[in-house]
């Protein structure tokens, strides 16, 4: 099942922290921030792996309006929900304007909250296809196939099959080596960078016209990976 991430943004750390617990509870993953700043360092360095915000308006530093603002910049689908003590349908309106889907006033009953979260993380994410197809090249994700450039097939490991998928879920967005590390090997399991970048260069093989210049599967050197349709 695949775990959800959440950015939770409130500087009344008790309150963000009972929101975290219980989304827990539900198998979400969360994020905590207490200030603008801090909300916006985060989500700069981990925008491909969070799946929804729940931001308050009143934050030292940054406000949440000009977060909002920020966020869609860096990610224009990224799902937010408002959550304020503003209950003026003024401010509910310019949440709303800014591209918000949601807009919770506080105090909010949890059961409430989590099932909006639910509704949103449903009516936003976004399927990935069984076969994916790029340049003349397609990766079926259920059987493992894969029909390389030459129009040869073959079948990949579940953990190449992986990486080609987060990698293609994220088109044109790097990830990072530890985020493919942290969702494709357990824990107690020794992954390296010299192992994905086997990978990728296996990927280039498969997939690129000159794998020595590749078009499709970039290393970003001391970052991560990125794949270009």
């Amino acid at each position: 099942m695949q775990q959800f991430q959440i950015l939770i943004v409130e500087d009344e750390q008790s309150l963000a922290q009972t929101i975290a617990l219980n989304l827990q509870l539900e198998n979400y993953k969360t994020m905590l921030a207490v200030s603008g700043n801090q909300a916006l360092d985060i989500f700069r360095l981990n925008a491909n792996a969070i799946n929804l915000v729940l931001l308050d308006v009143m934050l030292p530093e940054i406000n949440g309006f000009d977060l909002c603002k920020q966020f869609k910049k860096i990610d224009p689908s990224i799902p937010i929900i408002f959550l304020t003590a503003k209950n003026q349908i003024s401010d509910k309106i310019e949440g709303l304007k800014l591209g918000a889907d949601d807009y919770i006033t506080k105090p909010f009953d949890l059961e409430e909250l989590l099932l909006r979260v639910s509704n949103l993380i449903k009516r936003t994410q976004k399927e990935t296809p069984a076969i994916f197809n790029f340049n003349n090249c397609s990766i079926n994700f259920e059987t493992f196939e894969i029909k390389d450039i030459h129009g040869a097939s073959s079948t990949l490991s579940k953990r190449e099959i992986g990486l080609l998928k987060l990698l293609t879920e994220h088109e044109n967005k790097v990830i990072s080596r530890d985020e493919i590390i942290e969702k494709l090997w357990d824990v107690n399991e020794n992954a390296s960078s010299r192992t994905i970048d086997n990978y990728i260069l296996n990927f280039r093989k498969y997939f690129e016209a000159n794998p020595k210049e590749p078009v499709h599967f970039h290393s970003i050197r001391g970052v991560g990976y990125k794949f270009i349709g």
